[in-house]
């Protein structure tokens, strides 16, 4: 119950975070403009990073607590082990999580800290003056190695989703034999277009299609 509902927190933040993210398709000031939105919310921004945060944690925990006991329910390994219903994507569920936590890691020290790139703190403030959040993210994404690893990191949150969000239903009692296949399906479309959604940002940077904005 706990891993659905922080799950279905943290999925309603990734579908938040990308729709203000596809703003630098936009321009500048669109980008710009909902940052500095998000940091005139002042203390509220910071429960609220506060509560994701713990939703994270909880999720993580109680993720790696299911899986403990699943384990310690068979000690002993099957003679032969032959997958009928469990996709990759959950049986890969720890693992890709694990992953993702060290991703929302560095990018939170990437993007919000600024720590990994001095070019951030250097930056004027842009002509309405805010925080040029643009130049940040196509800074950044210009890196092919932090591209890569977003772009890995967004393909296991595809992954993890596309169990997670089906799964959700099962785990509150909500799921029936007729549902369970239009769920899962309607999970993983779900999950890659997220995955399409976030990508397109990284790539249409490194192929040129968004770039830097000269001043007058």
């Amino acid at each position: 119950m706990i891993v659905a509902v922080t799950g279905l927190v943290l999925i309603l933040f990734v579908i938040g975070h990308l729709l203000g993210n596809l703003q630098i398709f936009l321009g500048p000031e669109w980008i710009n403009g909902y940052a500095e939105k998000l940091r005139q919310l002042g203390m509220l921004l910071w429960v609220i990073r506060g509560g994701l945060l713990i939703a994270v944690l909880l999720h993580i925990y109680y993720t790696i607590r299911l899986a403990i006991e699943n384990r310690r329910a068979r000690p002993e390994r099957y003679k032969r082990k032959d997958t009928v219903k469990a996709t990759f994507a959950s049986r890969s569920m720890v693992l890709s999580g694990l992953i993702l936590l060290a991703f929302i890691i560095y990018h939170i020290l990437h993007f919000t800290v600024r720590a990994t790139d001095p070019r951030f703190n250097t930056l004027p403030l842009d002509p309405l003056n805010h925080y040029d959040i643009y130049s940040m993210m196509i800074y950044g994404f210009q890196n092919p190695l932090v591209s890569g690893f977003y772009l890995l990191s967004m393909f296991l949150l595809a992954l993890h989703l596309s169990h997670g969000s089906s799964s959700f239903f099962q785990s509150l009692g909500l799921n029936n034999q007729k549902l369970t296949a239009r769920l899962a399906r309607g999970g993983r479309i779900f999950a890659w277009l997220l995955f399409l959604g976030y990508s397109s940002i990284p790539v249409a940077v490194l192929l040129g299609w968004v770039k830097l904005h000269t001043r007058s």
